[in-house]
């Protein structure tokens, strides 16, 4: 390597690993919302006088905004700096929890938690996941899995302090403060935030990343015509739903298994120490399994992971009402569902570049808000309808499996084939998005 590559490599190898913990910081800031919202379902619930599935909306509403408006996100994303677009989505995560203070119907409540939290948290993953992307292109799964792995990570930070202000002060008060300090937190690290330079170091990483990978970029029109990226959608909203079913309804499902405020493990409040072990298990799978994934491949790593959680949900149908057990297999159904965050992103990369990869991550984003309207009202209204959540559980934990299949048995041929192809395919002249 030349006197001058290595001039240019070393400053950017160390600034490369400041923005990802810059981005870290930013995930874990913003993952409150949707983390920890078991914990004020309850309160709200008998604050606003509603039932259960109507409340949900909220929840659905969060993760539609949050991912179901990931093609917005990723347009608005390529037209602002990194600095800006995670900045502005800071602000709004913060100013969302402050509203929702003051609220007293749940349509006001629609408005603040629901859509501005999933608009202001959806601005800063977008963001984070292509920077990362940009300064880690030989090192994908791994970099998309600490980002995503922080997002799910952070929330073990809040959960007992938040559980323990809401016990003392009320959820009201719990919202402001933690209002504030989540969007002064995530405004401040943002502003760091920056796109790295055209250098030789990172050029080199470049080419060593496009070795076996897209041979060229596909803007996001290109993208949705392709068949594979409609079997990647299917999938992820697939696995999506157990998870989002778990986050949104672990408060409501617990009470039913005999969890309840009162039910301790080790000394410890049973729920919300099973959030915390969620938390650190969601956080620990991102990069985990990206790191696997990028050595074992994405769909044998896929396979090994779906099946984890469909196998730990059937467990907990079984056996949850033991809290132990009820904590512990809280934790692998998050260790075997988190880590969609970090692979099917790395895999969307792998196949159809990175010049778009934050618009193309918006689309496959919106698989997401399909698995939270599945395992969010649809799933209360499905317990409401039934009086039990068998069916919920069976139903989850066979998406899981199926969706395991389909990786090892479609997905990674279909890879192969579309790879083939597109190596012989010419760049497009002028791109249509």
């Amino acid at each position: 390597m030349s006197a001058q590559s290595l001039e240019y490599e070393q400053p950017a190898a160390l600034t490369r690993w400041w923005q990802l913990a810059l981005a870290m910081v930013a995930m874990m800031a913003a993952s409150s919302p949707q983390y920890v919202w078991a914990l004020f379902v309850p309160p709200l619930q008998a604050k606003l006088g509603v039932t259960l599935s109507a409340l949900q909306v909220t929840f659905a509403l969060f993760s539609i905004c949050q991912c179901g408006l990931g093609p917005m996100h990723g347009y608005f994303a390529e037209k602002f700096t990194p600095r800006q677009f995670a900045a502005m989505g800071g602000a709004l995560v913060g100013a969302s929890w402050v509203l929702s203070s003051y609220v007293v119907e749940l349509p006001l409540l629609y408005v603040t938690y629901g859509v501005l939290s999933g608009i202001g948290t959806g601005m800063i993953y977008v963001a984070t996941v292509e920077l990362v992307s940009l300064w880690f292109p030989e090192r994908r799964g791994f970099a998309i899995g600490m980002v995503a792995g922080s997002y799910g990570f952070g929330a073990v930070i809040t959960t007992f302090p938040i559980a323990a202000s809401i016990q003392a002060s009320g959820y009201q008060q719990t919202l402001m403060i933690y209002g504030l300090v989540l969007g002064i937190v995530s405004i401040l690290v943002a502003l760091g935030m920056r796109h790295p330079p055209i250098e030789p170091g990172r050029q080199h990483r470049e080419n060593l990343a496009a070795a076996d990978l897209a041979k060229r970029n596909y803007t996001s029109a290109e993208m949705l015509r392709t068949p594979i990226f409609w079997l990647m959608f299917v999938m992820m909203s697939m696995m999506a739903t157990g998870g989002l079913m778990v986050i949104s309804q672990i408060g409501a499902f617990a009470r039913d298994f005999g969890v309840t405020k009162d039910t301790l493990v080790l000394g410890m409040a049973a729920l919300p120490l099973a959030l915390t072990i969620d938390r650190v298990a969601n956080g620990l799978t991102r990069p985990f399994f990206g790191w696997v994934s990028d050595r074992i491949g994405r769909e044998n790593t896929m396979t090994a992971a779906f099946l984890l959680e469909g196998a730990a949900i059937f467990l907990m149908l079984m056996f949850g009402s033991n809290p132990v057990l009820f904590v512990l297999l809280s934790g692998v159904i998050f260790f075997g569902w988190g880590e969609i965050y970090s692979l099917f992103p790395a895999i969307q990369g792998d196949l159809f570049g990175q010049k778009h990869a934050a618009n193309n991550f918006g689309f496959l984003l919106v698989a997401t808000a399909v698995g939270s309207i599945l395992g969010g009202p649809l799933a209360a209204l499905l317990f409401e309808q039934s009086h039990s959540w068998t069916l919920v559980f069976s139903i989850v934990s066979a998406l899981d499996v199926l969706t395991a299949v389909l990786a090892l048995v479609v997905l990674k041929p279909m890879r192969q084939r579309f790879l083939v192809g597109d190596a012989v395919r010419p760049e497009p002249a002028a791109s249509l998005l």
